[in-house]
């Protein structure tokens, strides 16, 4: 574990486990108020297939530097991702690298595809990706706000249907406690540029996400599927599941679903 400067800088905080005889690597990008040490149970089970795995808190998230959970620009977290991105390839050049976003970091990692359309990139996962914010999560705070002013983070109860999953959530202390009206504007204009350029995307592509989603709406993930432009791509919404479904009590089998959706492209 160690931090890195990206492209402004900031200190990332960067957690890289790949083994010397990994057959690929993912880089995994978390949601809003969390950070990548929630994926130590997803990331195992890729290690367990040989897959390697490149994780980072977001600026402003867990351990990274940075206003708390604030951006002046949606393209702060794409470029944050693009240089982690960047950094697997080059460390791995002979074996194929994939890319895994949650919730804002399926909203991440969808507009990563839309703005850098020709990386070396075998494939891409988006899990409860917020594209278009049909739920209202982020559209519902009006304008005008100083983009400085923290909301209270009230997602814990809506994040899974696991009891347990729900009480660590709100008892993680690296997971954030408020949010900035300033984040919210940011991705509201990422939102509107994924509109005129979702069709740019075109690596192979897997839309999962949670049937009983009340955070980021499934047509969220219907959206993204549809306004690819990828050849390969596939969706798969998974009845009764809430948002974190990595998390939630059949996390093998939705977790299983992407080692192999991933082991047929690698």
């Amino acid at each position: 574990m160690s931090f890195f400067s990206t492209f402004d800088q900031t200190q990332l905080f960067l957690n890289k486990e790949v083994p010397s005889d990994a057959k690929a690597v993912a880089v995994i990008v978390h949601g809003l108020c969390e950070h990548q040490g929630r994926y130590d149970y997803f990331a195992s089970l890729f290690h367990g297939q040989g897959i390697g795995t490149y994780r980072f808190d977001h600026r402003g998230h867990g351990q990274s530097q940075g206003e708390r959970a604030h951006l002046s620009d949606w393209n702060e977290l794409v470029d944050d991702t693009n240089m982690v991105v960047d950094m697997a390839i080059s460390e791995n050049p002979d074996i194929p690298v994939f890319l895994i976003g949650h919730s804002m970091g399926g909203f991440t990692v969808a507009l990563y595809c839309a703005k850098y359309p020709d990386k070396k990139l075998k494939g891409v996962v988006a899990s409860g990706a917020l594209v278009q914010d049909f739920a209202g999560l982020i559209r519902a705070v009006p304008d005008g706000l100083d983009p400085h002013m923290q909301l209270p983070n009230e997602l814990g109860a809506g994040v899974c249907s696991v009891a347990e999953v729900v009480e660590w959530y709100g008892q993680d202390p690296l997971n954030g406690k408020v949010f900035t009206t300033g984040l919210c504007y940011a991705i509201k204009e990422g939102m509107d540029w994924f509109v005129e350029n979702s069709q740019n995307i075109a690596y192979p592509f897997l839309v999962v996400h949670g049937e009983k989603d009340g955070l980021v709406s499934p047509k969220d993930g219907q959206y993204l599927f549809e306004n690819i432009a990828s050849k390969d791509r596939q969706i798969k919404i998974y009845g009764n599941l809430f948002h974190e479904i990595f998390n939630e009590y059949c996390k093998d089998e939705v977790i299983g679903d992407v080692l192999n959706w991933i082991g047929r492209r690698m």
